[in-house]
């Protein structure tokens, strides 16, 4: 029995299935979602020949520390922004050993958000050593925390296999 909704766990199936058979690696670099896509994808037998690490960057620090992220980006732009985004997947792609890393911040409220920034916000990036960088800004809208992390998780996916060319 998964701990994933019925599509996610068939989803992470299907990447764990096709990275593994390509010989791929993934890592993950998490805000929002503070670590369901690594827990969703690691929730699969086999995962270890897919799943590198996963980066749990819940802190502005965190994300400077463990990601790379430039303070004066976080400064400029915010935790939640396209900017933070793609430095998040710089971080994790080449602070691995993986061939492809998906990142992903936003606001998962039910506080923290503001008229720039609304609850259910989230910025997502995917990038393949080998290919360009895939950034897509989501705007989920108040549907609770657990639908917007849970949502983040589906599009995270969609991500991963568009960066990879499956």
């Amino acid at each position: 029995m998964s701990l994933f909704a019925a599509d996610i766990e068939e989803t992470a199936r299907r990447i764990v299935a096709d990275f593994s058979a390509r010989g791929l690696m993934l890592s993950t670099a998490e805000s929002c979602t503070g670590g369901l896509i690594a827990g969703a994808l690691t929730d699969i037998p086999g995962s270890s020949a897919v799943v590198d690490r996963g980066f749990v960057t819940y802190t502005n620090e965190a994300k400077m520390d463990m990601l790379g992220v430039n303070a004066a980006t976080l400064e400029a732009f915010g935790a939640v922004s396209r900017e933070t985004a793609l430095q998040m997947v710089n971080g994790a792609l080449f602070r691995s050993r993986s061939n492809l890393a998906v990142a992903v911040t936003g606001v998962a409220g039910p506080g923290g958000g503001s008229k720039e920034k609304p609850v259910g916000l989230v910025h997502l990036a995917a990038r393949a050593r080998s290919g360009a960088i895939l950034h897509r800004e989501m705007h989920y809208g108040e549907i609770g925390r657990t639908e917007i992390r849970l949502a983040t998780v589906r599009t995270a996916f969609e991500m991963l296999i568009e960066a990879a060319g499956i």
